[in-house]
């Protein structure tokens, strides 16, 4: 069995393979903090990624949005090698290191290929994409869909299935949405249900993305509650998002997504990129940290180099 995520150093994440990463946060008891970031604006310390500071302030996982695996850019990334981008950022934070995919029908994508989500080739949830991913050094793929984009369930799990089937034994597979992304018919508590949980799961997925409670209309503690405990009587692990900008409201809501993702049982707790544009404001990354672990565990991960 692994050590729990959070006793382990970078160089324990070095070597560990997909199922040591799953019995590690399964180990931590709903104690691991994901952040998301974008790497392709302007960092909001200039020269030091986004990642890195989501790292410094307490993140266990890093979770890279509209990261192109094409087109890799990390802003305030040292120059490398596109194909290094993913190993260097791991070298920098010591972090485990996922992407978010896209399953976005090709229609979707041109309709909305004026915004800031706009899809690019790099970004799509397919085979090609996973294997580059994991070839570049990704310990994880969530196939989600950012606003508006028009990702669906039956999307996802069709994507699913067919990065399965490839790399089942290399990558962590995560799957779900944060909100509507766009998809008339699946707001609210309507985003997931029982039954796409069970079609996640027999497409594949080892983690279950659920939106977290408070953060979506009609989604509350005691509706994710339930999902949770019925993924986890599948067998696998979930994760709780929150995805709708509250990453940038005040402390105290903050405090309280948490408490409620605790209760409702999730073992990955996730914060999201828009505080600030690509990164969760830094204060309120900690405050979800320690709300859920204490100073203790913050501190440790926030203290330990790299270099360990």
């Amino acid at each position: 069995m692994a050590k729990r995520m959070l006793d382990c150093t970078a160089s324990d994440l070095r070597n560990f393979t997909k199922a040591d990463y799953l019995s590690a946060i399964a180990g931590s008891e709903g104690r691991v903090l994901a952040c998301e970031c974008i790497g392709i604006t302007m960092p909001i310390l200039t020269d030091v990624t986004n990642a890195e500071l989501a790292a410094s302030v307490g993140a266990d996982l890093l979770l890279l949005n509209m990261f192109d695996v094409n087109q890799p850019v990390i802003n305030g990334l040292p120059k490398v090698e596109p194909v290094e981008t993913v190993r260097e950022l791991k070298r920098l934070t010591g972090r485990m290191i996922g992407i978010n995919l896209e399953p976005v029908e090709e229609q979707a994508a041109r309709e909305h290929d004026d915004t800031l989500w706009a899809m690019s080739a790099g970004r799509m949830a397919t085979v090609e994409n996973a294997v580059r991913a994991s070839e570049m050094g990704v310990d994880m793929v969530l196939l989600t869909g950012n606003p508006g984009n028009g990702v669906s369930n039956r999307a996802i799990t069709d994507s699913l299935r067919a990065i399965t089937a490839r790399l089942k034994d290399k990558l962590i597979l995560a799957a779900g949405k944060m909100h509507a992304s766009g998809v008339p018919g699946e707001g609210g508590e309507h985003i997931i249900t029982k039954e796409d949980v069970d079609e996640f799961i027999d497409a594949g997925a080892d983690i279950i993305l659920l939106p977290a409670p408070g953060t979506v209309p009609g989604i509350t503690m005691e509706y994710v509650r339930e999902l949770i405990a019925y993924a986890h009587e599948k067998g696998v692990l979930t994760i709780t998002a929150i995805g709708t900008s509250q990453e940038g409201a005040d402390v105290d809501t903050i405090r309280r997504i948490a408490l409620m993702c605790k209760m409702a049982g999730t073992d990955i707790h996730h914060i999201g990129d828009t505080g600030y544009p690509g990164i969760a404001l830094p204060e309120n990354i900690m405050a979800y940290s320690v709300a859920i672990r204490g100073v203790r565990h913050t501190y440790h991960r926030m203290a330990a180099s790299v270099n360990r």
